[in-house]
């Protein structure tokens, strides 16, 4: 009796656990499953604070059936370059002027679907401290991209170092300059160059991201910057883009409405406390 007592307990506790890995098993199915039907979305962004704002829509994007991949770029060209050959599905790292130079430039016709936010351009301590202690030949490293050189010219003229030439607007540059009491020298350097020559010149301009991924933030530690009226914040808000068979997609009118949302406002007002203002 005991002999067979003893082989029922074996037979029941070999039948339950086969069933618990057979209904974990197809638990584990369902959840891959549940995630292969998720419509993927590969977006391509500048580090900071674009793929932070990106990836803290993910679960808003998730809960509309889209799993978002976000592609980190370092540069400004190649995240244009891989959307327009199909490698991503939208971008997000640029304003519209810089988007419309290089279309023009590239022979590109990407599309901008949404302006998401702004990144105040700020004027930054080097070997001085203060625009009080501007002297003569005094060094100013700026971006050397056209339309963010042509912000950080108007900047200076808007604190009065420089003046411009009547009517250039978001096309100027070191040529336009009409007026330089202090023969300022402006050093033209590439946009993620700037903060790290601080240490070398009396001032730097450093547009958002990269004041951001240097540790900067323009409402505590720039020294001017621009206001909500400037040229700037008026012309250079940060847009979604796609190529302009997707403008109606589905999947690009998913991003919109997250990175538009309530929840996005909150994330961009709490993490970056005015160094990145939304705009919708």
């Amino acid at each position: 009796m005991k002999k067979i007592i003893t082989i029922l307990l074996v037979f029941v506790m070999s039948f339950a656990l086969l069933t618990g890995c057979g209904g974990n098993k197809d638990s584990n199915t369902a959840d891959d499953k549940d995630k292969d039907q998720l419509t993927k979305i590969t977006v391509g962004a500048s580090t900071t604070p674009h793929a932070e704002i990106l990836n803290a829509v993910k679960d808003t994007l998730a809960d509309e059936g889209y799993e978002l991949v976000v592609q980190e770029f370092t540069d400004y060209v190649l995240p244009n370059t891989a959307l327009n050959d199909g490698s991503l599905d939208a971008n997000y790292f640029q304003h519209q002027p810089y988007l419309d130079d290089f279309n023009k430039e590239k022979n590109m016709d990407l599309k901008s679907v949404a302006a998401i936010h702004y990144e105040p351009f700020g004027i930054y301590p080097g070997k001085k401290k203060s625009l009080d202690e501007i002297a003569d030949g005094d060094v100013i490293a700026v971006p050397n991209d056209t339309t963010n050189e042509a912000r950080a010219l108007q900047l200076l003229q808007d604190q009065g170092l420089i003046k411009l030439k009547d009517g250039v607007g978001l096309e100027a540059t070191v040529r336009d300059i009409t007026e330089n009491p202090h023969d300022l020298q402006i050093k033209e350097l590439e946009a993620a160059l700037v903060a790290r020559t601080l240490p070398d010149v009396d001032f730097g301009i450093i547009n958002g991201n990269n004041a951001l991924l240097a540790g900067l933030n323009v409402s505590k530690d720039s020294i001017a910057s621009e206001d909500k009226e400037s040229v700037g914040a008026q012309t250079f808000a940060n847009v979604l883009v796609v190529r302009p068979e997707d403008v109606d997609d589905p999947k690009t009118k998913a991003l919109v409405k997250a990175l538009t949302s309530d929840e996005a406002r909150k994330f961009i007002e709490d993490k970056y406390e005015g160094a990145v203002v939304p705009v919708f």
